[in-house]
């Protein structure tokens, strides 16, 4: 090498270290932008799932009363309905009036025994109204009232989240006494024919945390599904803008997964929290049955996003180039061409087109599952997860298509570092 040519290579690398000293400012930059985006995604990710649940289960009357409609059958809900009908029916209801119709001739008679009998009788009578009531609370005929009177409350509910309407929904068990009073009738009580129209109250929501969340759950319904958007946005943002995207890729669906299961433990502690604060009027196991039932769609959400961030997380650190991330990979490429040569699969020129378009192939399946969950009405995590088996079971068949055996020259063993199923190594994260 002449002293012109050493000079010059003295000279690039001077440049090289000068361009990378002056470029190290602006990486830094970027990189504390990106972590407030993803960190801005990661807090947000509880309040979209809670926007979502206020907008489609709370603001829809129709799902509200769907999801409610289960818990007609429900023995917690059952057994309070029956106790508040039943206490209702027998402030409307004495022995007294009962014996009042016996005949005159028999009156004398049974005056002398009132005293006796009375506490007993009315016993009796108690035992006998809680038992129709309890039958007819069993019956499909109270589960059809007890959609009804969701469907009337739903209105309720969505005042006690949203507007000043005080902290406490309930039921009007009206229509539920009137059919219990035929009931009654029927069996022989005649004197139920003569109760009026008694209006009384199942509590299905009481907490002052109501009242003190109001604010945000006004504003959460407003933002609705945008929000979920825009927390979104955040995260592919701050990937965007990493300098190492597979890294930021992997932090961020960490993140997010871990903002869900923070709102999964916020509603442990809330439930608990709510249930020790419930009036003694109120039934804590039928309150508990009303609370996991109205909450059942965010911690459906909560498994969802957790297991959609692992799968995300996964799938970005194993199309890395991380030791054991290839390791992993060259596990998949080989322990499938074991299978594919067993086989003695000979796929001749399909074969070799398959091979020769695996990249966009393999990213074909990528985004026909993405596309799926998102065209996907209301997710689950066995969703995600079934959703995630059908991706690995595509991109293996086309990894079993990808290579002809009989074509010594087939570069089977080859990678690609853009492949999601890149068998061997992957370059650094950009």
């Amino acid at each position: 090498m002449t002293a012109d040519e050493t000079e010059r290579d003295t000279e690039l690398t001077r440049l090289r270290a000068r361009v990378a000293q002056l470029e190290q400012p602006r990486h830094r930059m970027r990189s504390a932008f990106a972590v407030v985006l993803i960190l801005l995604a990661a807090i947000l990710t509880p309040l979209a799932a809670v926007a979502v649940w206020t907008s489609d289960e709370i603001g829809d009357t129709d799902r509200y009363v769907a999801t409610m409609a289960p818990l007609a059958s429900d023995p917690d809900i059952q057994a309070g309905v029956t106790n508040r009908v039943t206490d209702a029916v027998m402030e409307h209801v004495d022995v007294n009036s009962l014996l009042a119709e016996v005949a005159p001739a028999d009156r004398p008679r049974l005056d002398q025994l009132i005293s006796r009998l009375g506490k007993p009788l009315s016993s009796g009578l108690t035992s006998f109204v809680h038992s129709t009531v309890e039958r007819f609370v069993a019956s499909d005929a109270f589960a059809t009232i007890w959609t009804g009177l969701n469907r009337a409350a739903h209105t309720a509910v969505d005042k006690a989240l949203t507007s000043d309407n005080g902290n406490k929904v309930t039921i009007d068990l009206a229509p539920v006494i009137d059919k219990v009073k035929e009931r009654l009738v029927g069996d022989g009580l005649n004197i139920a024919s003569k109760i009026p129209e008694v209006h009384t109250s199942y509590t299905v929501v009481d907490s002052d945390a109501i009242g003190k969340a109001r604010t945000g759950f006004r504003l959460l319904k407003i933002a609705g599904v945008w929000l979920p958007v825009i927390t979104l946005l955040f995260a592919a943002a701050g990937v965007l803008l990493a300098v190492r995207r597979r890294r930021a890729l992997v932090t961020a669906a960490l993140l997010v997964g871990g903002g869900a299961l923070a709102l999964g433990l916020g509603l442990v502690i809330f439930r608990s929290l709510y249930l020790d604060k419930l009036p003694d009027t109120v039934s804590q196991p039928a309150a508990a049955a009303v609370f996991d039932t109205l909450v059942g769609f965010l911690r459906t959400s909560v498994r969802m996003v957790a297991v959609l961030g692992a799968v995300v997380a996964l799938g970005a650190w194993l199309t890395g180039s991380g030791r054991w991330a290839a390791r992993a990979r060259e596990m998949w490429t080989g322990g499938i061409g074991a299978v594919r040569g067993a086989a003695h699969l000979d796929t001749g020129a399909a074969g070799r087109w398959v091979h020769a378009q695996r990249t966009w192939l393999n990213w074909g399946v990528v985004a026909v599952a993405v596309v799926v969950f998102l065209l996907w009405s209301h997710p689950t995590g066995v969703v995600v997860l079934v959703i995630a088996l059908c991706t690995l079971v595509a991109l293996a068949l086309v990894e079993f298509l990808a290579a002809d055996p009989a074509d010594p020259t087939d570069p089977s063993d080859s990678s690609d570092s853009s492949d999601p199923a890149a068998p061997a190594t992957a370059p650094a994260d950009s």
